[in-house]
């Protein structure tokens, strides 16, 4: 366990996950020195901003409406909305920082040029991110935490989902992927408490994907291993 910020003011904010993993690939170390500072969002850390200014998403993607994406993991996800929505800007916000280097690679090679890229605990950017600012949100596959105990490091919690729905726009989506049964009853529970209503009107509309999604890595692991999707889509009142 570590906390999410290093500066004397900022607040103690709990993080469980992994910041780095196996050592990175020569290309990768690459990728980090060469790309990761052009594709920065701005001053999100408690460090560089301990203001909290807001960041300015009008000038930061030309004034296209803005997505958001909660721990992209290896990034697939995250590049294949890029490309397919070209008229959207979207911020990607990661801890782990081989997965921020597995992106960055994946950025490369679409050649991708509307994304944005934090590499650190979202919470610090809901922080800096105006108010009703963001039109989409995405959390794909989340951390488990399987234990009972462990359930309050999940990100559907209020300490999350309360910042998130201030930071998006009145009629939003909100988009969860999960294959763990407990984790579909936890969002259900918790993210309407935060100001959202589940769009579902039968089982369709939890056991199909979108239409523009694509299948990751961990969704492959999740099928191999037995595991059911879901798909459970919000909308912020």
């Amino acid at each position: 366990m570590t906390s999410s910020n290093k500066h004397p003011g900022a607040p103690w904010r709990n993080f469980y996950g992994r910041v780095k993993g196996k050592s990175l690939r020569p290309s990768q170390e690459t990728y980090l020195e060469e790309d990761l500072a052009k594709l920065s969002p701005g001053a999100v850390d408690w460090e560089v901003n301990p203001e909290r200014e807001n960041l300015d998403l009008q000038a930061m993607f030309g004034g296209k409406p803005v997505w958001l994406e909660i721990g992209f993991g290896g990034g697939e996800h995250l590049v294949h909305q890029a490309a397919t929505h070209p008229h959207m800007g979207i911020i990607g916000c990661e801890p782990y920082i081989n997965g921020v280097a597995m992106l960055l690679g994946k950025i490369r090679q679409a050649g991708v040029e509307n994304l944005k890229v934090y590499p650190g605990d979202a919470r610090n950017m809901f922080d800096v991110l105006p108010d009703e600012s963001i039109d989409k949100a995405f959390l794909n596959y989340p951390d488990p935490w399987p234990k009972t105990r462990h359930h309050r490091r999940r990100f559907v919690t209020q300490e999350h989902l309360e910042p998130l729905a201030r930071a998006l726009k009145p009629g939003a989506e909100f988009r969860v992927a999960t294959d763990i049964p407990d984790y579909v009853r936890q969002t259900l529970q918790e993210v309407p408490k935060a100001g959202f209503e589940w769009l579902a009107e039968g089982p369709s509309n939890w056991r199909a994907p979108w239409d523009d999604w694509i299948s990751t890595r961990y969704e492959q692991k999740a099928l191999r291993e037995g595991r059911t999707p879901h798909y459970l889509t919000f909308r912020k009142r």
